[in-house]
C-alpha cells in the first residue's frame, strides 16, 4: 500500500406529499466503480468528472467560483458532478477518506465543507504536525492518519455537514477506507494536477471556471 508521511508537506396529505418529495439532484449522490462519487443524476446528458485535491487552494477557488452556477446546472439535471480525489500528501488522505466515508447521503455536503473551511483546517493541520511531530510520527499511519484529522478538525466538519458520527468513527478504524481511497487516487494517474476536468470523457487542463462554464453550456449544461 502506498503510504503518505503525514508530517511531509501540510492538510396528513400535505405531510405525506412532503415527504415523499424527491430531493434535488444537488444532494443525490452515487457510488461509483473508480472510487468516487456521482452527484447529480446519473442519465445527464453533460458528465463533468472534477479531478480535485482537497489541499489544492486552485480546487477551493474554482468551487468558490463555480458556485450556484455549477449548482444550477446539476439541479436542473442536465448535468452530473463525477469527485475524483487526486491525494497530494497525508492530511489529504485523511480529508479526502473522510469525505468517502461520510457516505452517499452526506458527500456532497461534506465535499463542499471540506473546500469552503479549507484555509481553517489546512491551517489547523499544519500547526497540529508542527506541535506533535515528534510524539506521532513513530505511530502507525492509521493511528496518524486519525490523530491529524482530529487534530485539523475534519471530523467536526463533517459531522456539521450531515455526516454521521458512527460512519466518522469508523473510518479510521481499520485501514481499509484508507485503501480504497489511495487506490481511487492511483486511478487519477493520467492527470498531472489539479484542478483538471472532463466533460463527457474530453480531458481538459489548466483552465478555471470563466473558461470551464462556456464548454459546459455548449455541451448542453442548463
Amino acid at each position: 500500500m502506498t503510504r503518505f508521511a503525514i508530517f511531509a508537506a501540510p492538510i396528513v396529505v400535505g405531510a405525506l406529499i412532503a415527504a415523499s418529495a424527491p430531493r434535488p439532484w444537488t444532494a443525490v449522490a452515487t457510488p461509483v466503480t473508480n472510487g468516487g462519487y456521482l452527484v447529480g443524476n446519473p442519465q445527464a446528458r453533460v458528465k463533468l468528472v472534477e479531478y480535485v485535491s482537497y489541499t489544492c487552494p486552485h480546487c477551493a477557488h474554482f468551487e468558490k467560483d463555480a458556485g450556484d452556477t455549477l449548482k444550477a446546472m446539476v439541479r436542473s439535471g442536465s448535468t452530473s458532478v463525477e469527485v475524483r480525489s487526486q491525494v497530494h500528501d497525508g492530511v489529504d488522505l485523511a480529508a479526502a477518506t473522510l469525505a468517502r466515508c461520510s457516505g452517499a447521503a452526506a458527500f456532497p455536503a461534506v465535499h463542499a465543507a471540506f473546500f469552503t473551511r479549507q484555509e481553517e483546517w489546512t491551517r489547523r493541520a499544519t500547526q497540529w504536525v508542527e506541535g506533535n511531530r515528534a510524539r506521532v510520527e513513530s505511530w502507525p499511519q492509521l493511528a496518524q492518519m486519525a490523530a491529524v484529522a482530529e487534530g485539523a478538525g475534519l471530523p467536526a466538519i463533517a459531522r456539521a455537514a450531515g455526516a454521521p458520527a458512527a460512519a466518522i468513527k469508523a473510518c479510521f478504524a481499520d485501514d481499509a477506507a484508507i485503501k480504497r481511497t489511495i487506490a481511487a487516487s492511483e486511478r487519477t494517474s493520467k492527470v498531472p494536477g489539479t484542478p483538471a476536468f472532463e466533460i463527457n470523457g474530453r480531458l481538459i487542463q489548466n483552465v478555471g471556471w470563466a473558461e470551464l462554464q462556456p464548454q459546459l453550456r455548449a455541451a448542453g449544461a442548463k
